[in-house]
């Protein structure tokens, strides 16, 4: 895909997730890395419903500013993921509501922040590590996301949202979608004892669809 197709799929992809309600006003941010080792990322203070693709901020290798508007002060937290998960090529990072609000929960496990609930769930996400509060656009979230060992696709920041990382920009945004109905889920059967799936089913779809979960103890 061309530098000028991916700029305007993220104006694309972004359009519809503000639209849909699922990252409000300026919040959230996009990026894509690029064949040259350089990288697309939505700018600061940009409301994903109303990006402009010649405006992106367009990185170097070294993670400077090349083209475009001033980016996201979320650049450390991509950073992180892409320097983690080799096959990653994008991130997604939103405020969608139910996410944030189950990052906020006391019970969470921050292994497994969800129950096997459904197998869309682990098809697309896996499991879920939540991280504890860091303010926006601190740089320390770099390394509590280093941290992870590049276990993990998905992550919850506790009090601010998920971020999400894919081998494309439609699978990243396809599982941040799909980890925000899941926490909704979740917040909606919280207390009623639901069934989740048994480790023998979680078992046959790792075989089936050759999931890669990191380990973790029985969510309680």
């Amino acid at each position: 895909m061309s530098e000028t197709s991916i700029r305007e799929e993220i104006c694309r992809l972004g359009r519809s997730l503000f639209e849909r309600g699922l990252t409000p006003g300026s919040s959230g941010n996009i990026s894509v890395k690029l064949d040259d080792g350089g990288w697309l990322v939505t700018p600061t203070n940009a409301s994903l419903g109303s990006l402009d693709p010649a405006r992106m901020s367009r990185l170097g290798p070294d993670g400077r500013l090349v083209s475009g508007d001033a980016p996201t002060k979320e650049v450390p937290l991509h950073t992180a993921l892409y320097q983690t998960r080799s096959a990653a090529r994008a991130v997604v990072h939103l405020h969608s509501t139910h996410s944030v609000a189950l990052s906020m929960l006391p019970e969470i496990d921050p292994r497994a922040a969800l129950p096997p609930m459904t197998p869309y769930y682990l098809m697309k996400c896996g499991h879920t590590a939540l991280l504890p509060y860091y303010r926006p656009g601190d740089p320390a979230v770099a390394d509590a996301i280093k941290g992870l060992a590049g276990k993990y696709s998905s992550v919850l920041l506790a009090n601010h949202g998920p971020v999400v990382s894919g081998d494309t920009l439609e699978a990243a945004v396809y599982a941040i979608e799909e980890l925000e109905e899941t926490a909704k889920l979740y917040l909606l059967l919280r207390g009623l004892n639901p069934r989740y799936l048994s480790p023998a089913q979680v078992e046959d779809l790792t075989d089936v669809f050759g999931l890669a979960l990191p380990e973790h103890g029985e969510h309680s």
